[in-house]
């Protein structure tokens, strides 16, 4: 418990202390699934929001990398430039057998930035870039 108040003290310092852009992947669900030719095809959504204080530079090129059990990355998603506040759904259909198990795959989804350097300038807090999703 008392751990579980520290690391929250910790995360919420390291957020009130950003004072720029803060990109952020805030959830990523299920939103429907479907079956074909023996695979169900999983239609995901993310989000990524802003959580910072400070707009992104309309030259900001980042993605939202997609990474399959470990394996390196899969494919990815564009993210437009973020203002405040600003959330941007992204989509990914993601297929496998339907004779898995549940929970036996596991997708990671990480902030990826291009462009500018450094690419801090545009994401203050690290710590917030990524989710991981068994289905």
């Amino acid at each position: 418990m008392l751990l579980t108040v520290l690391l929250g003290t910790l995360l919420l310092a390291q957020n009130t202390a950003c004072s720029g852009a803060d990109p952020a992947i805030i959830s990523v669900r299920i939103a429907s699934s479907s079956v074909q030719a023996g695979n169900t095809i999983y239609h995901l959504s993310g989000i990524v929001q802003n959580v910072g204080k400070a707009k992104q530079a309309s030259n900001v090129l980042q993605f939202v990398d997609i990474d399959l059990g470990g394996t390196g990355k899969v494919d990815n998603r564009g993210i437009p430039p973020l203002a405040p506040g600003q959330q941007y759904t992204f989509g990914y259909d993601f297929k496998r057998s339907s004779d898995a198990g549940a929970g036996s795959s596991r997708l990671h989804f990480k902030l990826d930035f291009r462009r500018p350097s450094p690419p801090g300038s545009q994401d203050c807090n690290a710590g917030d870039d990524g989710f991981t999703l068994r289905v």
